[in-house]
């Protein structure tokens, strides 16, 4: 096997003149979508939407913006990343509908042995993530290699996520851990406990009902 496939294959590789000429398409592609004018939100639009291996029309990411690769980037509906994201994307990074991102957010696929001795052979590795749907990942987060977020999650600001986190929780820390898990009576907070005011919160009902959300998010 060659060092592309090696990596697509998740075994380790070293990233040879080969595997560096695949990310120069990525190199070129943020290179422009971080010095492009950041109030033509369409043209950023584009570039993101050239550099990313899935996304589509609402997918918007804040430059500046890091990654690998781009094509090992697969992002659904809605998909909103804030200023100075990195997805090392050796692995492949796939990430549900309706995920929201904070600044600062690093997420990491790709790895290193060890041992020195193995290390400095020059052998890496990448390694899947996976966020899943209605996702909101706090600013400074870092997601490591192999992760798996599930749905309807909310990761707190600053946490380092070494371990799968489930469905409908909130989780943080260093090592990040699930704290509690989503329930009923989140449904009108917003902040600390905080009820959402009643004018808000009809346009909330309003807007669910016109998306026919409720199916997506039962009562839980």
């Amino acid at each position: 096997m060659n060092n592309i496939e090696r990596r697509d294959k998740e075994l380790v590789y070293i990233s040879d003149d080969e595997v560096f000429e695949e990310q120069k398409i990525a190199r070129r592609l943020t290179q422009e979508l971080n010095t492009v004018d950041r109030a033509d939100f369409d043209a950023i639009k584009k570039i993101v939407n050239k550099l990313l291996g899935k996304s589509d029309n609402d997918t918007f990411i804040n430059p500046p913006f890091y990654c690998d690769y781009g094509s090992h980037i697969e992002v659904g509906k809605n998909f909103f990343a804030n200023y100075n994201c990195t997805m090392l994307d050796v692995g492949r990074i796939r990430i549900g509908d309706n995920v929201q991102i904070a600044p600062n957010v690093a997420i990491y696929t790709a790895g290193h042995p060890v041992h020195p001795a193995t290390r400095n052979t020059l052998y890496e590795y990448g390694i899947d993530v996976t966020i899943g749907n209605n996702v909101w990942i706090g600013g400074n987060v870092v997601i490591c290699p192999g992760v798996t977020i599930g749905d309807n999650t909310v990761i707190g600001a600053g946490s380092v996520v070494t371990k799968d986190i489930p469905a409908w929780s909130i989780a943080a820390g260093n090592p990040c851990r699930v704290l509690r898990k989503i329930t009923e009576d989140d449904r009108n907070k917003y902040f600390a406990g905080r009820e959402i005011d009643e004018e808000a919160w009809q346009d909330i009902l309003r807007i669910q009902y016109e998306a026919n959300d409720e199916q997506k998010y039962p009562t839980i």
